[in-house]
């Protein structure tokens, strides 16, 4: 096997450039599943990725979850990391002046995911559902999600609100149309 030959194996980061990915702001994620499989219409299976993704404030100090919705093949939530001297996360405009967190729960550090940065969190995330889903599957290596996971930083209370909605209505978009993902991630980029 040949080495790592970085003009064939690199990746095209989706990240901002220059922003601190622990920084205290609001997160607009999407994860999908492993070839968009329905993985999610098996209630066990969804109620493993919706516990999972509840009991993140659990393991992160600062995370506060905000309008989540777990559909057949994908998960769109919104991630806040807040600073301590902010009340939770406000119902109506947000202010986005907040500071960055450390994760309580350490994981194999990557040199692109920091400890306590969102992308730390979302790999811990997939991680532990992947091991209770392939637990009960009884299988090492079964791929629940696909590599990588959407992001869009929210820009101020408007915005957060076009993208809470855009989460509640998901369903009603799945069950109308059986859900084009592809049409529905490029819909992320939300007019400002």
């Amino acid at each position: 096997m040949s080495g790592y030959d970085p003009q064939k194996h690199h990746r095209r980061s989706i990240r901002l450039p220059g922003w601190d990915y622990r920084s205290a702001a609001a997160y607009f994620v999407t994860i999908c599943t492993h070839q968009r499989e329905r993985l999610f219409d098996d209630p066990l299976w969804a109620e493993i990725a919706a516990n999972a993704w509840r009991a993140i404030p659990n393991h992160v100090e600062r995370a506060v979850l905000d309008e989540w919705v777990l559909m057949p093949n994908h998960l769109h939530g919104i991630l806040v990391f807040r600073d301590d001297s902010v009340a939770p996360l406000p119902v109506g405009p947000v202010d986005l002046h907040w500071v960055s967190r450390e994760d309580d729960e350490p994981r194999t550090p990557l040199t692109n995911a920091p400890a306590g940065s969102l992308g730390s969190i979302i790999r811990s995330y997939k991680a532990a559902v992947t091991r209770q889903i392939n637990r009960l599957r009884q299988t090492s290596c079964g791929k629940v999600w696909q590599r990588g996971y959407f992001e869009r930083i929210v820009r101020d209370g408007p915005e957060l609100e076009r993208i809470r909605a855009y989460i509640r209505n998901n369903p009603d978009r799945w069950a109308a149309e059986e859900d084009d993902l592809n049409r529905l991630l490029t819909g992320m980029n939300l007019r400002v």
